[in-house]
């Protein structure tokens, strides 16, 4: 449940992990997925707590890279990286590695350390032309760097490849290769309402026949004040055209 959860509504997961808890807190699996509850809400403390707990029960290391991205979270970029230089990093798969990677970037971009971010990132992952899961948020981390370090072209360039590795959509590497080129996106209906021409009514010249009933001459016909037909409203018609240590790491 906390797995079909978490994506869309991470405080609801989180309530259903806190019941795992209290019925299964001996379970590895059940600490591992309270964790990641806790991290897609930001309770940082929390999730260390339950990773840390998971390792102990099974004595792996593929959550050494959310642990450090935790650390990050609770403002200690200093023990991520610290973390990123430990014996368990070589122990992780290529996945893991490439995850460790973005997570030592991001605390050195908490730590206003740019240059040194850039560098991080800068490895055989990142230079391949191989697609793998990992390439569009390793390339969009990269260009979010080089973009916040003034080099806008050579950002633009990264942004472009990130979009290209990006075929599941989980970067807005589009959106802000569309900022750096000066496209600004509206959204059609407030655009149809912005524009809709406002037309008042016009005052229409009465006359008064012999009975005292009040006319009005439209279109060469007369008809009785009380039997018009108001102007109406002019229609519009128009229609409306998002995060593991990845969502923290090119911050």
């Amino acid at each position: 449940m906390v797995a079909n959860l978490i994506d869309e509504e991470p405080e609801k997961a989180y309530e259903y992990s806190r019941v795992a808890l209290r019925l299964a807190s001996r379970v590895a699996a059940v600490r591992e997925a309270a964790g990641f509850a806790a991290y897609a809400t930001q309770k940082y403390s929390e999730a260390l707590a339950e990773f840390r707990a998971a390792r102990r029960m099974t004595g792996t290391v593929e959550l050494w890279p959310v642990m450090a991205d935790c650390e990050r979270g609770l403002g200690r970029p200093e023990r991520a990286l610290a973390m990123a230089g430990e014996p368990e990093v070589q122990k992780l798969d290529k996945a893991g590695q490439v995850e460790m990677r973005l997570v030592a970037a991001g605390a050195r971009r908490d730590m206003e350390q740019l240059d040194a971010a850039i560098v991080t990132l800068q490895s055989p992952e990142l230079a391949s032309q191989s697609v793998q899961p990992w390439t569009a948020r390793l390339r969009y981390a990269y260009a979010d760097a080089l973009l916040a370090a003034g080099r806008e072209d050579e950002a633009r360039e990264w942004f472009a490849k990130a979009l290209e590795a990006d075929k599941d959509g989980t970067t807005d590497a589009s959106d802000r290769l569309a900022e750096l080129d000066g496209v600004e996106f509206v959204d059609v209906m407030d655009a149809l309402d912005g524009d809709a021409p406002h037309h008042e009514p016009e005052a229409r010249p009465q006359t008064e026949t012999g009975d005292g009933t009040a006319t009005g001459t439209e279109n060469g016909t007369t008809a009785a004040a009380g039997d018009r037909e108001e102007p109406r409203p002019a229609d519009t018609d128009g229609a409306d055209t998002e995060t593991g240590p990845s969502e923290r790491s090119a911050e």
